[in-house]
C-alpha cells in the first residue's frame, strides 16, 4: 500500500533538513521511493502515480529512459518504416543539434509540461521561431513514439506550441506576368516544357523531377502526380495522400509536351524531365545550371551587392542573382487559378495541400475581390428589402 512519510535529518553543516518520501509499489510489484521537498508535491505525484500504476503505464525514475534514448528510438523507427533519406537526415539534425544538447539528459519520467515550456522558451532565445517550432514538434513526436512503446505515460509536449503570427509567416512571392512570359520566351527547347508545367500546373520541384510520361495524358490534357524524387534523386510516393492528384493542363502546354516527348532522353524510369542520361535530375544542378541562368538571361534577376554597390565580375559587368525559386512558379499557378474564380476545394486539390486551412493561410490574401464584394453586398441589401 502506498504511503507518504516525513523524513528529518541533519546536514553535514548542522542544518536540519526535511523531506517527504513516497513509498509505493510499481506495476510489477517492486517497492519504489520518491522524495519531495513539499508534502503537497508528494501528494499530487502519488495521485498521478497510483493512476498510472493502475493503468499499467507507470515508469519509475530508475527505470525511465532519457529524452536522448527516446530520440534515438524515434529515428530508428523512421528508418525501419523506410522514411525518405532526407526526412531521416532532418530528424537526426533536430535530435543532434537542438534536442539532445538542451534536454537530452532529462528522464522521461521527470519531464513535465512546464519543463517543455521552459525548453521552448530556451529555444526561442537562441533559434528562430520557425526552427523552435520544428524542434518542439519533433519533441512531441519523440514522446508520442515513446508513449506508444510504453516508455512514458503521457506526451507532455503535445500541447506546447510556438505561436507564430501571420506577420512571421510572410506572404508568398509571385512573379509578374511579364517575368513569367520572359522565362517561357527565353527557355531553350529542353527547359521550356518543364518551365511551362511548373507555371501552369503548379507542381513542386520534387514532383517535376519525378513526373513520368505514363502519368501525362496528352489526349485528355491532364497530368497525374503519382510519385516524386527526393533531394537525393530517389523515387518515392508523394509526401502525403494529398500529393496524389490529377491536374488539367492547357492546350499550349499539351503542344509543348508533345514536341518535347520526341526529343526527351529515354531512361528506365520513363521520366518526362530527366537528365541527359534519362535519370533523375539533381535538384541543385537543375537550379544552379539551368533555372537560375535562365532567369538571368530573361532579366528576372537582381544585382549582387557588396558594400551597398553592385558586385562586378572580371569583365566589369554586374553579377546578377536569380530572383525566384521553382516554388514561386508553383505560386504563380495558384494565383492564376484564383484569378479565374476557382473554388477553394478545387484549389486545395490541384495544389496538393493536405487541408484547406493550409491553402487559406498560403493564398487567402489573393482571394480578395473588391468588385465582387461590392456586388454581393448590394445584392444582399436588395434581397433583405425586397
Amino acid at each position: 500500500m502506498a504511503s507518504i512519510r516525513k523524513r528529518i535529518w541533519t546536514s553535514p553543516k548542522g542544518e536540519e533538513k526535511t523531506a517527504w518520501i513516497v513509498d509505493y509499489r510499481d506495476g510489477a510489484g517492486a517497492r519504489r521511493f520518491k522524495q519531495f521537498a513539499r508534502k503537497k508535491d508528494a501528494d499530487a505525484w502519488l495521485t498521478t502515480a497510483a493512476w498510472e500504476v493502475s493503468r499499467g503505464t507507470h515508469t519509475a525514475d530508475s527505470q525511465s529512459i532519457t529524452v536522448k534514448d527516446a530520440a534515438d528510438i524515434w529515428v530508428k523507427a523512421a528508418e525501419a518504416n523506410d522514411r525518405e533519406r532526407g526526412t531521416i537526415q532532418q530528424y537526426k539534425q533536430l535530435r543532434d543539434l537542438h534536442i539532445v544538447p538542451l534536454i537530452g539528459a532529462e528522464k522521461l519520467s521527470r519531464l513535465s509540461a512546464p519543463k517543455v515550456e521552459a525548453f521552448r522558451d530556451q529555444l526561442l532565445e537562441t533559434r528562430s521561431k520557425a526552427m523552435a517550432g520544428k524542434v518542439v514538434r519533433a519533441l512531441s513526436r519523440i514522446l508520442g513514439e515513446a508513449q506508444r512503446r510504453g516508455h512514458v505515460a503521457q506526451n507532455v509536449a503535445r500541447d506546447v506550441k510556438v505561436a507564430r503570427s501571420s506577420r512571421d509567416r510572410g506572404r508568398v512571392v509571385i512573379p509578374t506576368k511579364a517575368e513569367l512570359k520572359a522565362l517561357v520566351d527565353h527557355a531553350d527547347d529542353s527547359l521550356k516544357p518543364l518551365i511551362m508545367v511548373a507555371i501552369f500546373a503548379g507542381l513542386r520541384a520534387s514532383e517535376l523531377r519525378g513526373l513520368r510520361w505514363a502519368d501525362i495524358d496528352l489526349k485528355g490534357a491532364t497530368l497525374t502526380v503519382a510519385q516524386r524524387a527526393d533531394k537525393y534523386g530517389h523515387i518515392g510516393p508523394p509526401k502525403s495522400d494529398a500529393g496524389y492528384r490529377t491536374i488539367p493542363i492547357a492546350k499550349p502546354v499539351v503542344a509543348e509536351l508533345r514536341r518535347w516527348k520526341l526529343q526527351c532522353p529515354k531512361g528506365d524510369l520513363g521520366l518526362a524531365f530527366p537528365n541527359r542520361e534519362g535519370g533523375v535530375q539533381d535538384y541543385s544542378h537543375l537550379m544552379k545550371r539551368r533555372i537560375n541562368p535562365l532567369q538571368v538571361k530573361a532579366g528576372v534577376c537582381d544585382p549582387v551587392l557588396a558594400d551597398g554597390k553592385p558586385k562586378l565580375d572580371k569583365k566589369g559587368a554586374a553579377v546578377m542573382r536569380a530572383r525566384y525559386g521553382l516554388h514561386s512558379l508553383r505560386h504563380a499557378a495558384a494565383s492564376a487559378w484564383i484569378a479565374q474564380k476557382i473554388d477553394l476545394k478545387r484549389l486545395q486539390v490541384w495544389i496538393g495541400h493536405e487541408n484547406i486551412q493550409l491553402t487559406l493561410d498560403t493564398y487567402g490574401h489573393l482571394m480578395a475581390d473588391a468588385e465582387g464584394d461590392a456586388a454581393l453586398i448590394e445584392a444582399a441589401h436588395a434581397e433583405l428589402l425586397a
